[in-house]
């Protein structure tokens, strides 16, 4: 009596064709966009797409810093007449022989610097704050014309300031006004450090507030952001291993009613 033929629908696993079926059956990676397909975008294409953008956006930011630059210079003009105005005077009188100081131990030349700075630090923090205001997502464009637009400020102030306070004649103004009688000193800046007020709070209080209200990027999700290809390919049917543990699909089954304790 002959062994029964293991049936056509329960070939063993370990069947070459069956394996050889498989392979040839699952499908192929798809090309991603950047590769060698047919709707592929080639990187010097993207990089043209997007070069243009940069471009423009790059040219707006340098005419608004020019924009900058030019308005603090023209505040400039305001910070001279403020410091002509609110800078202590220095009283000098003069005699026969020479022009003396009428208070040796006068603090007023000291006082024309600092009202200088407290002025320009007020105008610096002022103008870094509107700046802010019309473009909250700054750029070194912008913060170069806020350094460069408070340097050029605070030099026409002190050239205003100096222009139309008193004159630096002083032995002609002094034989104006005769001998014995006070008069101003010229209005004048000893610390040239003072110039770099301006600047210095601009930019200073430009960085805090772009710090503290500035537009924030996006945080990159977990699975992306180091490009995840996204799920595995379908590979097919999977094979078991026929040497793994359990029963195999082509072993055949046991007989009806074994171990059940009945008699067919």
């Amino acid at each position: 009596m002959t062994a029964p033929l293991t049936p056509p629908h329960r070939q063993p696993p370990n069947d070459p064709w069956q394996k050889a079926d498989a392979e040839a059956a699952a499908p192929l990676p798809s090309w991603p966009h950047h590769g060698h397909g047919p709707d592929a975008v080639t990187a010097t294409e993207a990089d043209g797409v997007g070069g243009g953008e940069q471009d423009i956006s790059l040219s707006t930011e340098v005419v608004r810093a020019f924009v900058v630059v030019l308005a603090l210079t023209v505040l400039g003009v305001a910070l001279g007449l403020l410091w002509l105005w609110l800078a202590p005077r220095v009283p000098l009188v003069s005699t026969d022989k020479a022009v003396f100081l009428k208070d040796t131990e006068g603090e007023e030349a000291v006082g024309a610097d600092g009202t200088f700075v407290l002025l320009a630090l007020t105008f610096g923090a002022v103008g870094a704050a509107l700046a802010f205001w019309f473009n909250r997502r700054g750029g070194i464009p912008l913060v170069v014309g806020l350094a460069l637009g408070g340097l050029l400020g605070s030099l026409l102030a002190w050239g205003v300031g100096v222009w139309f306070g008193p004159t630096d004649d002083v032995v002609a103004r002094a034989r104006e006004v005769g001998q014995g009688v006070t008069f101003d000193a010229p209005l004048k800046l000893g610390a040239k450090g003072a110039l770099l007020a301006w600047p210095m709070a601009a930019m200073l209080v430009h960085l805090a507030l772009t710090a503290l209200f500035g537009p924030r990027d996006p945080e990159p999700e977990w699975g992306t952001a180091y490009g995840d290809p996204g799920p595995a390919p379908d590979q097919g049917p999977a094979v078991p291993d026929p040497d793994a543990p359990g029963p195999h699909p082509g072993a055949p089954g046991p007989h009806p009613g074994a171990g059940d304790g009945t008699r067919p």
